[in-house]
């Protein structure tokens, strides 16, 4: 009998690194949030796998391209010791290319869960954005708010912090 997989889904604009207001399009403009790393830190040592799922439609925008959004990934395994299990972005924007993967789609869970075998009652999304909540209360999986972006009414638990977020949900197992 194989381990039920229990994972924390992670956005990443306004979580892993700071939300500026506009679509960062310099690798000079893109900085990780401090307590990011002794965070992930903390799942990995819980036993949880590690998925961030983003939107990225400045690539269908023409802000910038792919390898952009690849660089900034490298960069944050870089400062976190490469302990994120995997990356998935959408780069569809609904104005210019429909998508069934751009959140809050649900595709890009779909695909980890079964990539992974992942248990979705034993798993978290921690999003700054109601997109990040639709598709994850959907799929079952738990949902944290970082309460710094817009209001959640689909959002099972509101903190302030990414560190917040991984006492919470170590807290409850």
């Amino acid at each position: 009998m194989t381990k039920a997989v229990k994972c924390v889904f992670l956005d990443r604009d306004g979580v892993l690194n700071e939300e500026l207001g506009y679509q960062v399009s310099h690798f000079d403009e893109f900085k990780i949030r401090d307590e990011v790393p002794k965070a992930l830190q903390q799942f990995k040592s819980a036993g949880y796998l590690l998925v961030v799922i983003t939107n990225q439609s400045g690539i269908a925008k023409g802000t910038y391209n792919e390898g952009f959004v690849r660089k900034c990934h490298e960069a944050i395994q870089a400062a976190c010791d490469y302990v994120i299990d995997d990356l998935y972005f959408a780069p569809g924007y609904d104005k210019i290319s429909k998508t069934l993967s751009r959140k809050p789609r649900g595709l890009m869970f779909e695909k980890a869960i079964a990539k992974h075998g992942i248990d979705t009652s034993k798993s978290w999304m921690i999003g700054d954005r109601e997109s990040d909540m639709i598709p994850s209360k959907k799929l079952g999986i738990n949902t944290v708010h970082l309460t710094e972006g817009e209001k959640s009414e689909f959002a099972d638990y509101k903190v302030h912090s990414l560190l917040e977020a991984a006492q919470l949900i170590i807290n409850a197992g």
